[in-house]
C-alpha cells in the first residue's frame, strides 16, 4: 500500500448502517472496479493498479470483513451478502459505464453484480471464478497438503475456530503458495499485509464464515445467463478448477471459448500481473 499511496487515495464508504467499505481510488477515465480473491484484500492488486490507472479511474476495494472493511459477526458471509455490498458500493458512488474485474470469488461477484446493475455495467472480466465447490473449501483444498488439512479443519465446529486462531504468516504463505505456479512464493510485503489484516478482531469468524458459504458460490452460476454486458472469461492454466468445471462455467455464460494464461496459478494478479494487465487493456 505504501507504493500505491503515491498514485491515489484510500477512503472509506458507509454503504449501510452495518457495513463500511475501505477502498483505493487512482487514475482517470471510465471506472474500473477490482474485486479480490478469497482471503485477500485490495492490496492484492498492487502490481496492476499503476498501469491500469493510466487508462481508467480504478477502484479497488476490501470486501466486507476482509482487509480493513467493517466486520459484522452476525452476518452470513455468502455470495448474496458480498454481492449486495458491491452493488451498494457502485450505487453509492454513482458509477456508470463500469468495467468489473474480479478473480476467484471476485470473479463470481463480477458476474452476479452485473446481473443486478445492467444499466451501470459496461463489461465484465471474470478470472478463475470460484463457482465449483461440491464440499467445504474444495477449490482451495486442491492447492497443496497444508491447504487441504487446514481448510478441512475449519469446517469442524469448535476445532475449526482453534485451528484458525493458530494461523501465522508462514502457514498463510504456504497455503497461498498453492495458488501460484509462475512464482515460488507470495511477495513478502503483500503476504505481510494479508497477515496483518488477518489479525484483526473478528477476522477469523469472517474467514471461516466465507468458506462456510461454499454452496452459495456454486449456486451463483444460475444467474450467469441473465448477464447483459459483454463478458471475458479467463482461466489460469494451473487454476484449482479442472477443464470440465471451466467448460461448464463457459456454457452457463454462453461462451464458446475462454482465455487461458499459461504457467499461471489461481492468483493470476500476483503470479502473472503483466498478462492480466494485457487482457484488461485489450478488452
Amino acid at each position: 500500500m505504501q507504493t500505491l499511496s503515491k498514485i491515489g487515495t484510500l477512503a472509506e464508504l458507509e454503504i449501510d448502517k452495518q457495513r463500511t467499505i475501505r477502498y483505493f481510488k487512482s487514475g482517470k477515465g471510465q471506472p474500473l472496479v477490482l474485486i479480490h480473491t478469497i482471503r485477500t484484500q485490495l492490496d492484492y492488486f498492487e502490481y496492476v493498479i499503476p498501469e491500469l490507472a493510466k487508462h481508467f479511474t480504478v477502484y479497488a476495494l476490501d470486501l466486507p470483513g476482509h482487509g480493513y472493511s467493517s466486520i459484522d459477526k452476525k452476518a452470513n458471509y455468502d455470495e448474496p451478502y458480498f454481492r449486495s455490498a458491491l452493488k451498494a458500493f457502485i450505487e453509492k458512488l454513482d458509477l456508470n459505464k463500469v468495467t468489473l474485474v474480479g478473480e476467484s470469488i471476485g470473479g463470481v461477484l463480477a458476474l452476479t453484480v452485473a446481473t443486478e446493475l445492467p444499466n451501470r455495467i459496461k463489461k465484465v472480466i471474470s478470472s478463475n471464478p470460484y463457482d465449483y465447490d461440491k464440499f467445504y473449501g474444495e477449490g482451495v483444498r486442491r492447492g497443496n497438503f497444508l491447504a487441504n488439512f487446514v481448510i478441512g479443519q475449519f469446517a469442524i465446529p469448535y476445532v475449526g475456530a482453534i485451528v484458525a486462531a493458530m494461523e501465522n504468516i508462514l502457514f498463510l504463505g504456504i497455503i497461498l503458495k498453492g495458488g501460484l505456479k509462475n512464482r515460488k512464493w507470495m511477495p513478502f510485503k503483500t503476504l505481510a499485509e494479508f497477515d496483518r489484516a488477518g489479525r484483526r478482531r473478528g477476522f477469523r469468524y469472517v474467514e471461516r464464515a466465507t468458506f462456510a458459504g461454499w454452496k452459495s458460490w456454486s449456486k451463483a452460476k444460475t444467474l450467469y445467463s441473465k448477464i447483459k454486458a459483454p463478458v471475458e472469461l479467463v482461466y489460469a492454466e494451473n487454476d484449482w478448477s479442472n477443464l470440465e468445471e471451466r467448460n461448464l462455467t463457459a456454457k452457463d455464460l454462453n461462451k464458446k471459448q475462454f482465455i487461458t494464461i499459461n504457467k499461471t496459478g489461481h492468483f493470476s494478479f500476483i503470479d502473472r500481473p503483466e498478462k492480466m494487465i494485457e487482457i484488461i487493456l485489450s478488452n
